[in-house]
């Protein structure tokens, strides 16, 4: 029996029912340990992270032998200076890398793929996106989040046999979920799969579909009507790109990544077949999230390598440009942005390899962690390219182009802060990552307490969650008291010239401070609790900080268990850690100490036009047209601009 609703008509939702759907997709239960999650609930669980985790020596074997290849590709075959010009990727260049299995990097052997773990999936994409970021989006956006890792979690195994070999070597996928009026907020989405027959017919539009102007497969998220036989709600479906009534109408520009085919895809009774439907109608959403638990740590990996490159850089820059008798770097003032670059990226180096280790192993639940890390190395990669370009001074600013042309070297600095930039929103804006591990974060809190603060939860519910978190918390709180991080021996095991124990004491006791810190606001606040946004983005912020601490440590005594460079990454971790702790005690200082309540009477009165006279004395260079564009499902009046690479 098919069902039938008006393609135009967008669900019309409140802010209750958006966080329904939100919560209904999260993972429910914590199966395994997650470091991050005791973190935030004052348990430093130093055992979960240490020792620091290894890949197997086979796996590293492989690892290093692609990355061989990949390093004389992408150093031989790859102008980074051409696709940032003519913004494409030339053909030669994807075709080359689908004869590398670059495309299949995430793929198990059985189906035709390279079966690398995450470890090396990222130092894979830290090469190859080095060599120019738009490479490294294109392969992450296929393998991360495209149609293979959906399929590897969720999929059936006729349907990895079907897809996963093409998208291995032959064809590109791309991950469509945002539409012009829907981001974070899926519970509104328009877009419709109507179950007819052994079919289902998607009508929509979709948005910033990374790779989905060279895409061979889409996997798309649609909202499924409930009917008989059908549960219906927001499921997954992986589409065909050259199925009759598929239009990608747009090729996106952007202020940076500029060689990223990135479109705007319409769907006009396009029939999709029920066995292309991964998972259970209703599940799209979880899907969804749950690949992007690993999907994320992409992100962190190319904001390394933009670490990396930035260190590289400050180091011959300011060794040879001279200022008042002496080299630049030797000025305090420009010496200091140094050292952050330095130790900032061993931290996101420290970050990533440990998440993506955790990741490969299983042993762990990483949600939190792998949201961390994206969160961490958006802000803290793009500050480091800030300082860059500052350090280049006049020279950042200017183009690559342009220096070469007048006779110098052709330094992109200016476009490393425009290719980074949308790090901070990509796959989650800061602010919505805030809201979601903040979420996680109080989890524990939640289950116990959660009908106190609920208002449609009746006097009898409300009794009985205030004597579970009675119990809960008589345990619970005298533990936040005292730990470790107070006793003068803890970790005495990471003191080796340079002692990184204070460090672990202080993270201790800080996670302890901040989780009765979070149990102060939710005493405080209740209900109202979801509604401090800032206040919960410093918690966050806070518990960010002191898992690269962690992090910093745990990779700087590995390296030197190992002998390799551990005395200078103890010097490393040791300063990173000197700076985190600065930002983490303003932070602090911030939860209690701030403008939100006059922030937010400031902005009830730019809304309402009191402030309107500010804005006078200028001329508005935007164009005419709609905020939003029509995204009104039927047939497309547009040009075709698939552009599939074969």
């Amino acid at each position: 029996m098919s069902a039938s609703i008006t393609p135009s008509s967008r669900p019309a939702v409140t802010e209750r029912e958006a966080r329904a759907v939100a919560e209904a997709a999260r993972e429910q239960h914590w199966r395994k340990p997650s470091f991050a999650k005791e973190l935030f609930l004052g348990r430093f669980r130093l055992d979960l992270i240490h020792p620091h985790p290894v890949p197997e020596e086979e796996a590293a074997q492989r690892g290093e032998q692609f990355l061989a290849k990949l390093r004389d590709f992408v150093e031989t075959k790859v102008d980074g200076a051409l696709i940032e010009r003519e913004a494409r990727i030339p053909d030669e260049v994807i075709d080359g890398l689908k004869e590398l299995g670059a495309f299949g990097m995430k793929i198990g052997t059985k189906y035709g793929g390279l079966g690398l773990g995450q470890v090396y999936y990222n130092k894979a994409l830290a090469l190859a996106g080095s060599a120019s970021p738009a490479i490294g989006v294109l392969l992450s956006a296929h393998q991360s989040i495209g149609v293979p890792q959906p399929l590897k979690l969720f999929g059936t195994e006729e349907q990895r046999e079907r897809f996963l070999p093409r998208c291995a070597r032959t064809d590109i996928s791309a991950f469509l979920l945002t539409e012009p009026d829907v981001g974070s907020d899926p519970a509104r989405l328009a877009t419709t799969a109507i179950p007819e027959g052994d079919d289902y017919v998607l009508d929509g539009v979709k948005l910033w579909t990374t790779n989905g102007v060279v895409a061979d497969l889409l996997v798309v998220m649609a909202r499924v009507p409930r009917s008989e036989g059908h549960r219906g709600g927001i499921t997954a479906f992986v589409v065909e790109t050259n199925s009759p009534g598929v239009t990608v109408e747009n090729r996106n520009a952007f202020m940076g990544l500029r060689g990223i085919e990135n479109g705007v895809t319409r769907f006009h009774q396009v029939r999709v077949p029920a066995a292309n439907r991964v998972g259970e109608e209703g599940q799209g959403l979880k899907i969804a999230l749950t690949t992007l638990n690993t999907g994320r740590l992409s992100l962190p990996a190319s904001c390394v390598a933009a670490g990396k490159w930035c260190l590289k850089i400050a180091r011959e820059w300011s060794a040879a440009r001279e200022q008042w008798g002496k080299p630049v770097a030797h000025h305090e003032a420009v010496g200091s942005k140094i050292s952050f670059i330095a130790a900032t990226t061993f931290a996101l180096e420290a970050v990533t390899d440990l998440a993506s280790q955790m990741a490969d192993e299983d042993r762990n639940d990483i949600r939190i962690e792998g949201a961390l890390a994206k969160l961490y190395a958006s802000e803290m990669a793009w500050t480091m390219a800030d300082e860059l370009v500052q350090i280049r001074g006049g020279r950042g600013f200017e183009t690559a182009d342009s220096l070469r042309a007048r006779g110098e070297r052709g330094v992109p600095a200016e476009q490393l802060l425009r290719d980074l930039r949308i790090n901070r929103i990509f796959e989650g804006s800061t602010e919505i990552m805030h809201l979601l591990i903040a979420r996680e974060a109080v989890d524990a809190h939640l289950s116990v307490a959660g009908d106190l603060i609920d208002p449609e939860k009746s006097l009898g519910d409300k009794a009985r969650a205030g004597a579970n978190a009675g119990a809960f918390y008589a345990k619970w709180l005298p533990k936040l008291v005292a730990g470790p991080g107070q006793l003068p021996t803890s970790y005495a095991g990471f003191k080796h010239g340079v002692d990184l124990s204070g460090h672990l004491r202080y993270v201790e006791r800080t996670s302890r401070k901040l989780a009765r810190s979070t149990f102060y606001a939710m005493s405080r606040w209740q209900g109202r609790m979801e509604s401090k946004q800032g206040f919960l983005g410093r918690i966050v912020d806070i518990g960010a900080e002191l898992f690269a601490m962690s992090a910093a440590c745990v990779r700087a005594e590995h390296l030197r268990a190992r002998g390799e460079n551990g005395r200078e990454a103890y010097q490393l971790a040791d300063v990173f850690c000197r700076q985190a702790r600065i930002r983490i005690e303003e932070l602090f200082t911030r939860l209690w100490t701030n403008t939100d309540d006059l922030d937010r009477k400031v902005v009830k009165g730019v809304l309402s036009g009191t402030y309107a006279w500010l804005e006078q004395g200028i001329v508005d260079p935007s164009t005419d047209g709609p905020w939003i564009a029509d995204a009104t499902p039927g047939p497309s009046q547009r040009e075709n601009v698939h552009r599939p690479i074969r």
